[in-house]
């Protein structure tokens, strides 16, 4: 579990000292709304948020007037710090210039104010000029009766200008928001005095030390800190986190790295670390190897702060950390340890012992504890001096002591210390142990209890087992806190010392320490196999735990189980047991038997107690026939029982709250006394492919929150589901049979999750829909249904709305690459999407949609983000598409008609796949973004798209049109796959075959911004004979020696001919090893499930690389200009074409008006070489000014673009025309004059006449 960011202080002030001020918020945020709201201080606040900063952000819906509200005058009085950022319009609301008075009037202390000059010049706020003085002009006439506030505005705004800030001239977005943080961090993290909390007190570890942990900033460090238990290592590595983690690109906290370890669940703390930079691919990390090759490749380029706390074992650190080469540079690795060796042997280059605290040192936190003062009281100072002696300077043990001790008097502490001075050579057990004497008999069995069975569990859930033994777990588990012997970490969860868990292990064994038959509880394999072996067993056991690693089959006598009269706990995982258990204990409370052995239960177990059942992968038939008594049993967990074929009579079991049978494939029949269940809430029958009816619900199961059934046999849902008035998530997936939904399901107005997905026979919905007010996730894929209810519009709160399949059987017949078979039919049809406001994602891939079909007004979905339009047949999109302003990504592949790609507007649109857009010719290019998308990759995909690239440029013109895009706010990664037979030549460096080599720019030079590469590949069809079925991806992958650069999965088979793929990488990113480097490209086969089961091909033939600087996006730049006008003419010119399609015209004026777009991009593009030279000779920039340049470029390609479209003229008329238009009009008459003339519309006439007239 990863170390939280937020900090507490258990700073305890001594008598003299005043308490620190309590804020409510570490930074309070002014700002002007309308200049920075949306964009630089929605990042700046997500940046504080992630760090764990509490940042106070004003309501945009607080209603706004002169006069500050008195909840916003205690959010600044309540706030640490405060940044003001003053941008174009802030002096023109006078709120904020009230609310910039009462930050200067609240926080007059040097250095909790940082103005931030966004977009606008200091010295126009110091003196009130420039935007500022129009903004106080228009206040002096507002407030002429009250000047003096005014002059107050003026004297607060210089007075803010004056202080030091930072100035967004000076940097890019992203650095600067950089800096805001650090500064934000530095002085927060000052003011919580961690050096001065009971955690750390004496911990001899200064600030000094800390900072020799950065220095030198390059080299990757491994630091060892290592001492015994309850030490303080752990407490010195989060010192170490807190203090320096912000100067790092990804930092990570692994706790309890050797228990983690010994459950067998390493791959957890793997996928832990990664899980920021792979945040949705984490699912790609399948086993410790695979993690491993991760963190290897992802973490190579980034600065790394990686703390593993309680390592015991080398593989650990083998699995974890590796080598130094793992990490970039100015990384550091600290590991904690109680084995020195173990740093000896991964070769650290510093290595920090943990000492004992001092004599003074150890009375202060002994008195910490005992008298939650610094001191002892009077009268204990002498008592207080001998148990300081007898912990000999262990921070844990003075600790436990302490709070032994808390509020007890004299002659109890002098009974304790009479007990200390009986052993001769006391250990840190006996300290200890000390602490756990002094508990009462109830409090001693919950604390073992805790060591053995629930560490790690949840609060809630391990008091609701404590109870159900009959003692008061609450006020158990609130005693073992006030003693230090439990603490409860975030998210509610019990834990304790590692070496306070020794000590209860150690106790128990000490019941029995030559039998373990004799002992209370059981969990070392060696003693639980002993016992079975040779049934040794006695009644004194009441608990048992053996969770393995991997699945192991043991030959024991389940006989034992007969002697164990009081077993109250039960745990076997991954332990098959051969023999069949013919008793079990009446007293169980809690049962966890996967892979249970035997076909039934013994016919005597009778289990009254019985409050949880967890045996998944079991071998039962069935559990118990007629009624069983369970009156305690809450959760039952059967999952995946192959041959159970019934359900239990569930009269006697009243109180289950969870039942889970997924997986159940013999399930035939479920008993209907579940209806009777009123108090339970989940009900799982997923997968239990037997199942053909569901008993009818009743009006008791209000409190029912999920059921599934998907995957079953049902033909009908009961109309009584309607009575579920509790119900949130409904499963129907894959129900093949279900002919449909009853309108009494509408009736569940607290429905967020409707899964209908793969129901191949469901062909409408209820009308009355949109009744289910609260529903946010709808998936339809894979059913019969033609057209939505007209009341789905009602559904304000839907979120995802996924129809993908949706209509006629013609779908099935369809390829899954979308090719043949492709539906000649309207099968779907889309009603109107307005009132839909909260949608995000909406999927109508593959419904056979048609020209038209597509709603105009989809346009109105206001919050989306993802649109799946793939495998559909219109040539065009509606118009109102590029009105989605939060589209995230686009996908149209297969729309093999798809004749015009839309102009999409959206800052935020990174993905979009046009794969095999066959028809499409032309495309506008990418949206500018503005810095909302740093977090993103962005992805063009435009597989087997020939029609884009058929005409001279068009491959070079996509391809730099996107680098220019994207070097503007580097975001993420970059990948285009476009089909291309030449690398374009702007990538200089440029090889035959899989690799080049490309020399470094010195660190010195500050313009190098990273690199572009390019490759041209073809997917290596192998011989039909080898079999690939076991290959989910063909990939292309760049790396450089051991580091992977960027890769890309292709579906396999998809790639028909020669294709280019662009990647970049950031300089950023590259962890720079020499000034020289070889690039190689590699492809192979990957299988989804064992990512390093690859298959080698050979597919690359030629690779380019440039190095890119930042004079190269400036050229970029330059191209894109003249490239964009040529784009808006193309946008503007198939209007004829596209209401031919629309208006059902025939074939061939298709056909000719494709031809005609064809042409005309062939010949602009020479169009436009000729016009640019001309527009550099001397005599024409002499007559024209730059925009007349720029105007005249674009009118006069928007007029040739609308003579082709119109007319149809034949190549020779393209000299013609720039005969009449440039020599005739431009030279003679000037700018103005061709201004006219191309602002002029043309008359039908022929083109003939047209030219001849002009």
């Amino acid at each position: 579990m990863a170390l939280s960011t937020e900090r507490t202080s258990a700073f305890l002030p001594s008598a003299d000292q005043s308490a620190p001020h309590q804020w409510n918020h570490d930074v309070f945020l002014s700002f002007r709304g309308v200049d920075t709201r949306n964009s630089f201080v929605s990042h700046l606040y997500h940046e504080l948020q992630h760090m764990g900063i509490k940042t106070f952000k004003d309501d945009p819906k607080l209603e706004r007037g002169t006069t500050i509200s008195s909840e916003l005058f205690n959010a600044i009085q309540e706030s640490r710090l405060a940044i003001i950022v003053l941008s174009q319009n802030y002096a023109s609301s006078s709120w904020c210039l009230e609310e910039l008075t009462k930050i200067l009037q609240c926080m007059k202390s040097k250095g909790t104010i940082l103005p931030v000059f966004y977009n606008v010049d200091p010295s126009d706020v110091r003196k009130q000029s420039g935007s500022f003085a129009g903004a106080f002009v228009e206040h002096e006439k507002r407030f002429r009766e009250d000047i003096e506030k005014v002059m107050h505005w003026r004297a607060a705004l210089t007075e803010v200008a004056n202080l030091s800030g930072l100035d967004s001239k000076n940097e890019c977005e992203r650095k600067l928001i950089e800096k805001i943080v650090e500064w934000v961090w530095s002085k927060v993290h000052r003011t919580y005095k961690l050096l001065d909390s009971t955690e750390l007190v004496g911990i001899k570890f200064t600030p000094e030390q800390i900072d020799l942990l950065l220095a030198p900033s390059d080299d990757v460090r491994f630091i060892g800190i290592w001492g015994m238990g309850g030490i303080g290592k752990t407490s010195i590595a989060k010192l170490v986190y807190e203090s320096i983690s912000i100067h790092f690109e990804v930092s990570c906290f692994l706790a309890n790295v050797r228990e983690v370890s010994e459950r067998g669940h390493l791959v957890d703390l793997q996928r832990q670390l990664l899980f920021p930079i792979l945040k949705e691919q984490i699912i790609r990390v399948w086993d410790e190897q695979w993690g491993t090759y991760f963190i290897k490749n992802c973490l190579c380029n980034k600065k790394v702060l990686l703390i593993l706390d309680d390592v015991n074992e080398s593989s650990q650190l083998e699995k974890l950390v590796g080598e130094k080469d793992w990490f970039g540079k100015g990384s550091r690795i600290i590991i904690t340890t109680r084995d020195e060796r173990l740093l000896v042997k991964h070769d650290m280059q510093i290595s920090y012992k943990v000492e004992g605290l001092g004599d003074d040192e150890a009375l202060e936190l002994f008195s910490r504890n005992a008298f939650k003062k610094i001191e002892p009281e009077e009268g204990f100072q002498e008592l207080s001096k001998c148990f300081v002696n007898y912990a000999r300077g262990l921070p844990l043990a003075l600790k436990i002591l302490g709070c032994s001790m808390y509020k007890r008097d004299r002659d109890e502490w002098k009974s304790e210390l009479d007990k200390l001075r009986k052993i001769p050579e006391s250990t840190i057990f006996d300290l200890l142990k000390l602490s756990y004497d002094g508990l009462d008999e109830m409090n001693k069995n919950i604390f073992l209890d805790i060591a053995f069975f629930y560490k790690g569990k949840g609060k809630e859930e391990v008091i609701e087992i404590l109870d159900s033994y009959g003692v008061c777990g609450r006020i158990g588990i609130n005693a073992l806190i006030h003693k230090s012997l439990l603490t409860i970490v975030r998210n509610n969860i019990v834990e304790m010392h590692d070496l306070i868990q020794e000590m209860a292990l150690e106790i128990v064994r000490q019941e029995y320490p030559e039998e373990p038959g004799g002992r209370s509880r059981l969990c070392h394999h060696n003693d639980i196999s002993h016992v079975f072996l040779k049934n040794t067993a006695t009644n004194k056991i009441q608990g048992i735990t053996l969770r393995m690693a991997e699945l192991e089959v043991v030959d024991w006598n389940c006989e034992a189980f007969s002697k164990m009269l009081n077993l109250k706990f039960l745990e076997f995982d991954n332990v098959i047991i051969s023999s069949n258990p013919t008793f079990l204990p009446n007293s169980l409370r809690i049962m966890k038997w996967n892979w249970y052995p035997s076909k039934f239960f013994p016919s005597d177990f009778q289990p009254i107690f019985l409050i949880r059942v967890e045996m998944r992968h079991n071998k039962l038939v069935r559990l118990w026939d007629g009624r069983k008594d369970l009156p305690n049993l809450k959760y039952m967990d059967l999952g995946y029982s192959k041959n159970l074929a019934t359900t239990p009579n569930f009269t006697r079991i009243p109180k289950l709250e969870e039942l889970n049978l997924e997986g159940c494939e013999k399930l035939v029949e479920i008993h209907p006394s579940i209806a009777d269940l009123k108090w339970l809430k989940r009900l799982d029958f997923g997968g239990c492919s037997k199942v053909k009816k569901i008993p009818e619900f009743s009006g008791e199961m209000k409190n029912l929150l999920m059921l599934n059934l998907g995957g079953t046999s049902i033909e009908n849902l009961p109309s009584s589901v309607g009575c579920l008035v509790g119900l949130s998530a409904l499963h129907l997936s894959n129900c093949k049979n279900l002919l449909g939904l009853p309108s009494a399901i509408c009736n569940l107005k607290s429905l967020a999750w409707l899964l209908a997905n793969g129901c191949s026979n469901i062909e409408e919905l209820p009308e009355n829909l949109g009744e289910m007010e609260c529903l946010k996730w709808l998936r339809l894929d894979g059913t019969a249904i033609r057209q939505l209810p007209r009341s789905i519009v009602c559904l304000k709160n839907l979120e995802y709305l996924l129809l993908s399949g949706c209509g006629s059987e013609a779908n099935k017949s369809r390829f899954w690459w979308g090719l043949p078979g492709l539906s000649q039919r309207k099968d779907f049809v889309m009603g109107s999407l307005h009132g839909l406001w909260s949608l995000t994602e909406l999927d109508l891939s593959d419904c056979g949609l048609c020209e038209g079909d597509l709603p105009g007004d989809i346009g109105c979905l206001s919050s989306l983000q993802e649109l799946k339009l793939s495998g559909n047949n219109f040539f065009t999109l509606p118009a109102s598409i590029r009105y989605l302003s939060k589209l995230k990504s686009f996908y149209v592949d297969r729309c093999q008609r798809l004749q015009q790609f839309p102009h999409l507007t959206s800052n935020y649109l990174v993905y979009i796949d046009i794969d095999d857009c066959t028809s499409l010719i032309m495309f506008p290019g990418l949206p500018t973004w503005n810095g909302n998308i740093r977090n993103y990759d962005v992805k063009l995909s435009c597989v087997n798209c020939f029609g884009l690239v058929e005409n001279e440029g068009g491959c070079d013109s996509l391809i730099l049109g996107v680098l220019w895009r994207f070097l503007q706010v580097q975001v993420g990664q970059l990948n285009i796959v476009t089909p291309g037979r030449r690398i374009p030549e702007w990538f200089k460096n440029q090889s035959v075959g899989d690799s080049l080599i490309v020399e470094l720019p010195p660190d010195s030079c500050s313009t190098w911004m990273g690199f572009a590469l390019c490759v041209v590949f073809e997917e290596d069809h192998p011989n039909p004979a080898h079999d690939l079925s076991e290959f989910h991806y063909f990939t292309i992958d760049c790396s450089s020696g051991e580091k992977e650069l960027a890769y890309v999965w292709l579906e396999i088979g998809h790639v028909v001919s020669d294709h280019l793929c662009v990647f970049y990488v950031s300089r950023e990113d590259w962890n720079r090893q020499c000034s020289q480097m070889k690039i190689l490209f590699q492809t192979y086969y990957e299988n989804r499930a064992r990512p390093l089961d690859r298959r080698n091909c050979s597919s690359i033939k030629k690779c380019g690389l440039r190095l890119v600087h930042e004079q190269d996006v400036e050229q970029l730049n330059q191209i894109m200009m003249m490239n964009q006008a040529i784009n808006i003419s193309i946008t503007a010119s198939p209007r004829n074409s596209a209401d031919a399609s629309a208006s059902g015209s025939s074939q061939q004026k298709s056909l000719r008006c494709k031809k005609s777009y064809a042409l005309a991009k062939g010949f602009l593009t020479k169009l436009v070489k000729i016009f640019s030279l001309f527009l550099t000779t001397a005599v024409f920039m002499k007559s024209f000014n730059n925009g007349e340049k720029w105007e005249c470029l674009g009118l006069l390609i928007w007029r040739v673009t609308t003579l082709i479209s119109y007319l149809g003229l034949a190549p020779s008329y393209f000299s013609l025309l720039l005969k009449s238009l440039i020599k005739s009009v431009v030279l003679k008459r000037g700018a103005k004059f061709l201004l006219t003339l191309l602002k002029t519309p043309p008359p039908q006439v022929s083109a003939h006449k047209y030219l001849k007239g002009q």
